[in-house]
């Protein structure tokens, strides 16, 4: 009598383990609820609109009907400069976190937000600037140079712009501005106010002319952005070996600052400092998809304008017909969000 054998799979046979299937899966769903979430942006709010209404003002639209209205002028442009801001704040976070190798590292560690709040009272108080289209470009030059001061500062010695140096350096920028900045509006009630409308962050009263002016830094900082998987993976395992693997530390460092400074100076600009979804989100995205910075930089490419979006939501559904700002939102529930990447170590390592 001869036995059976089972015979062994071949590497031909075998099944095969594909990780990447189900991350690409898990990406295009996300796409999908991000798709929803904007739907819902679009229709949701003090005053409730459908899908004849939505289609009625984009394909034969009536000036005078106010549900119209709200939707070509408030509702689509508030939803465009969400996601682009979400995108940007995210992969913003994520770099910072992986070029810096710190699991607390947001994009306010370069002085952007310090940066964008003293040049908007320097355009309230010396140059007269009182709308919104002012403040974007004042809030993107203030972010830009805060940016080149902080990486000056930190690039003074032998090695560079260590992480270690970027973020002292930002640190003492932030602290600085943020001191002149509150020096200067506590004798001009007019930039008080409104630097305090815009510090809370929100995506409330920005139309149209505010996603053109700053969607094309966007785009441009994403398209970088999502090249840099590879590079952050090799910074990932450490300095000398990402010498040893051929990379240029400084020039790789530089592109990466200064695409952080596009994007979040461009983000900061359309809606203000929006707080946590540049921190905690990265963290989300990581512990979704692993520590491949190839996969970590499209989960949060698509994951922080759904939270974003969801949370600008929620403040205008639930004090209705006002509205609570975002930032607000995000600082609610964004505080237990970090409480637990303090708490759930793993969850914070990088």
């Amino acid at each position: 009598m001869t036995m059976l054998e089972t015979p062994t799979p071949s590497r031909e046979t075998a099944p095969r383990h594909r990780p990447g299937a189900g991350l690409a899966a898990g990406l295009v769903l996300l796409i999908g609820v991000l798709l929803v979430v904007c739907f819902f942006s679009i229709t949701l709010g003090s005053r409730g609109v459908g899908v004849p209404t939505i289609w009625k003002a984009f394909t034969d639209f009536n000036p005078g009907s106010a549900s119209e209205t709200v939707i070509r002028e408030m509702r689509v442009p508030r939803t465009l400069i969400g996601v682009l801001a979400g995108a940007a704040l995210g992969l913003s976070g994520t770099i910072l976190q992986g070029v810096t190798r710190n699991p607390l590292a947001d994009p306010g560690i370069m002085g952007i937000n310090a940066g964008a709040a003293a040049f908007i009272v320097f355009g309230i108080m010396i140059l007269g600037v009182q709308d919104v289209i002012g403040y974007v470009w004042l809030a993107f030059a203030g972010a830009g140079v805060a940016t080149v001061v902080v990486y000056g500062v930190a690039s003074f010695g032998r090695e560079g712009a260590t992480p270690v140096k970027l973020a002292l350096a930002g640190a003492a920028v932030t602290a600085v501005l943020s001191s002149l900045t509150s020096a200067i509006v506590m004798t001009n009630v007019d930039a008080l106010n409104e630097l305090r409308f815009w510090q809370v962050g929100s995506l409330a009263g920005r139309y149209m002319p505010v996603f053109w002016q700053t969607a094309p830094f966007i785009v441009v900082g994403l398209v970088v952005a999502m090249v840099t998987g590879r590079a952050l993976n090799g910074l990932a395992l450490g300095e000398d070996l990402a010498l040893a693997l051929g990379q240029r530390l400084r020039l790789t460092r530089f592109v990466m600052f200064a695409t952080v400074a596009v994007l979040c100076g461009a983000a900061t600009a359309a809606c203000g400092p929006i707080v946590f979804v540049g921190l905690v989100v990265p963290h989300l995205a990581r512990f979704i998809c692993g520590p491949d910075y190839r996969w970590i930089l499209p989960y949060a490419l698509v994951l922080t304008p759904i939270v974003l979006l969801v949370a600008d939501i929620i403040g205008r559904v639930v004090v209705s017909p006002g509205e609570l700002q975002v930032g607000v939102v995000l600082g609610v529930f964004g505080a237990p969000a970090f409480i637990a990447l303090v708490r759930y170590r793993n969850l914070a390592e990088l």
